[in-house]
């Protein structure tokens, strides 16, 4: 029986590529044919000196990091490190920035970043925040858009593989956490052929509060699952929030047969609402379970962490009207909701139509209680009852669906490599145009919010081959910018990208400019080792841990020569930048040093950690050009045997001390 199920879905997956080939071998588009309108040059033009329309944040998948592009430029303009240490900007190498990478399971400076969610009001971008999640070690990330920092990370206990993730709610109140794998719970150690028994899937509800701080509300504790990804409602179905799922069946090996048995998977639909009265009126579980809050503070300067050990859990059985399940055509990938919020599609990668879902049929359903059946206190609506239109055989394998402002909607389609647009409630399809290659998920500047800015699209491919200039056996992913202004789609433009982009989000460059932060006062810097003078630099001895009050400003360094370390001595450079000048950092290394530089922002303090092993005298210097003087930036640090008698002294210029 295994055989023959191997046997179907080589020849399913055999019948794809067919078909895959054929599309491709009937749109021969290449770099400079037709598909590239005559305008687009003029059109992705941006002047020197003038700015992009919009901010592009996307994710960096296996690097960890998001990376940010003008539009309709394709200028990266900035890398933000997130889950990974950045030598760059010495993100979790300094002092103040480790704490952030804090796990239960220890310092983890790596993770694989997803999807980007900006924050919302009113269900519109409004340009606060930044959240991003990290897939490996289940974390979520919150980056500050006044600084383009990481400024919070929190970790997700009960997940495994947190995929359908950080979408918030339609004021920000919550971002979500759904758990791909089915795990242990507890987790422990138990057969894994005990899938079934011992496995379940968690639903996590991360609160947000005014300031952006991120805690852990409650989880809803489900069928093992994989909770592939979401989309929470706006307008009529706020207060609601959708799941895909796939493996229904619980199974544990040999996904790609075993988890394409059943003929529709399901969406889950959470009444987050129902579930906060539930957890008012004590209807949880307190669950040990350990987590770690990780948060920077921008008058410090410093990130700190705090770990938990209870959630709150809420199951079906004890609550209900929590989540019901809404039947969807096999493996659905990307739930993705209207500017309305009245409907909900479900993009079912193995269905050869696509499903829209109505808010108002499944309300209707719920009331009337039309239920297929009951699983672990979760009912089932029936499929016919809750389905709100179908677009009939649009494309091949249709993974993601983002809207404009004029009603229509976009789907991208990996087998057959292309965009589709169709129109809501009449399920035309519109327009078709190809991607190169292999499209997964799309972004329209505001397009899963209320408000679409409706005027590009991009695509974000997962092949290259033959777009750029070739770099050995990889290249760099591609997204491609699309012009969605008319009744039919244009490429404009397509421009390499960091890491894997899996999502990315834009926003209208006003909503930021006018909040973006210039410099650090230094009157407001309180981290506890400033200097915020040349007259409070100075070196302090305390056993064999050293302190070293520095300051930085255009072309020098406070202290520049020091003398007194010893072999074996743990030093901490805490280096104050005394600039109050836009745009200029200064950086700081040392010889020896295991880490990364240091680059300090104007009126930021930010500290090194360095040990010396061998005697000797040993250079530092500014590494970030600041000045015409740039190159007499530097100094020396003597180091003295580890039983020496060298007294501490530090100078610039004329000796101090």
């Amino acid at each position: 029986m295994k055989r023959n199920k191997i046997l179907i879905t080589s020849l399913v997956i055999l019948g794809l590529v067919a078909i895959f080939k054929f599309v491709a071998c009937v749109t021969p588009e290449k770099p400079g044919d037709s598909a590239l309108n005559s305008d687009a040059a003029n059109k992705v033009y941006v002047a020197p000196g003038e700015y992009d329309e919009f901010y592009g944040f996307f994710s960096g998948g296996f690097s960890g990091q998001v990376s940010v592009y003008g539009l309709p430029s394709g200028r990266l303009l900035k890398v933000i490190p997130v889950f990974s240490q950045d030598a760059e900007k010495g993100y979790g190498y300094n002092e103040e920035t480790k704490p952030l990478l804090n796990t239960s399971f220890g310092f983890v400076p790596w993770d694989d970043a997803h999807h980007p969610e900006l924050s919302q009001t009113n269900g519109e971008t409004d340009g606060r925040w930044l959240f991003i999640n990290g897939n490996n070690t289940p974390r979520i990330a919150r980056i500050d858009l006044t600084t383009f920092e990481t400024a919070e990370i929190i970790e997700i206990p009960n997940s495994g593989g947190n995929h359908s993730s950080p979408f918030t709610t339609q004021n920000t109140e919550y971002v979500v956490a759904g758990t791909r794998f089915g795990v242990p719970y507890p987790q422990k150690d138990v057969a894994i052929d005990s899938y079934a028994e011992n496995f379940k899937g968690m639903l996590s509800y991360i609160k947000v509060d005014e300031k952006g701080h991120m805690d852990i509300a409650f989880q809803i504790l489900l069928p093992a699952f994989d909770y592939d990804l979401a989309h929470s409602g706006k307008g009529k179905s706020d207060g609601w929030t959708f799941f895909t799922s796939y493996n229904t069946e619980q199974k544990h090996d040999l996904l790609e047969v075993n988890a394409s048995q059943n003929d529709k998977d399901f969406i889950a639909a959470v009444n987050w609402k129902k579930a906060e009265e539930y957890v008012a009126q004590g209807k949880f579980k307190e669950i040990p379970a350990n987590y770690y809050i990780n948060r920077y503070d921008d008058d410090t300067h410093t990130a700190t962490s705090n770990l938990k050990k209870t959630v709150k859990v809420l199951t079906p059985e004890d609550c209900p009207g929590l989540v019901y399940f809404l039947p969807t055509p096999k493996s659905p990938h990307g739930v993705d909701v209207d500017p309305s919020g009245e409907y909900i599609i479900g993009n079912g990668k193995l269905s050869a139509d696509l499903t829209v879902h109505s808010f108002t049929n499944m309300l209707s359903a719920i009331e009337n209680q039309e239920y297929e059946t009951t699983i672990a206190g979760v009912p089932v609506l029936k499929y016919d009852k809750v389905v709100g239109g179908v677009v009939v055989k649009p494309g091949l394998g249709p993974l993601h669906t983002e809207f404009d402002n004029e009603g229509n909607a976009y789907t991208t389609f990996f087998i057959s490599s292309e965009v589709v647009k169709w129109k809501l409630g009449t399920w035309e399809v519109l327009d078709r145009i190809p991607t190169y290659y292999s499209v997964g998920h799309l972004m329209i500047p505001g397009g899963d919010s209320h408000k679409p800015d409706g005027k590009y699209l991009v695509a974000l491919n997962k092949i290259t081959k033959d777009r750029y200039l070739p770099t050995g056996p990889e290249m760099n992913h591609s997204a491609q910018l699309y012009d969605i202004s008319g009744d039919k789609m244009k490429l404009l433009l397509d421009f390499p990208t960091v890491g894997e982009p899996h999502y990315a989000q834009g926003i209208a460059a006003s909503k930021l400019i006018s909040n973006s932060k210039k410099i650090f006062k230094l009157e407001d810097n309180q981290h506890p080792y400033r200097a915020l003078g040349e007259k409070e630099t100075k070196v302090v001895r305390d056993g064999n841990i050293v302190h070293v009050y520095m300051t930085t400003i255009r072309s020098h360094f406070a202290p520049d020569n020091i003398e007194g370390i010893k072999v074996g001595d743990k030093v901490y450079f805490h280096v104050t930048n005394l600039e109050q000048d836009f745009d200029v950092p200064h950086g700081f290394a040392v010889q020896g040093a295991r880490n990364a530089e240091l680059l300090i922002m104007p009126g930021q303090t930010e500290t090194l950690f360095w040990m010396p092993e061998r005697e000797g005298v040993f250079p530092f210097y500014c590494t970030d050009f600041c000045s015409a003087l740039h190159q007499e930036m530097q100094g020396y640090v003597r180091v003295s045997p580890a039983n020496a008698n060298t007294p501490l002294k530090w100078s610039t210029g004329e000796p101090e001390s």
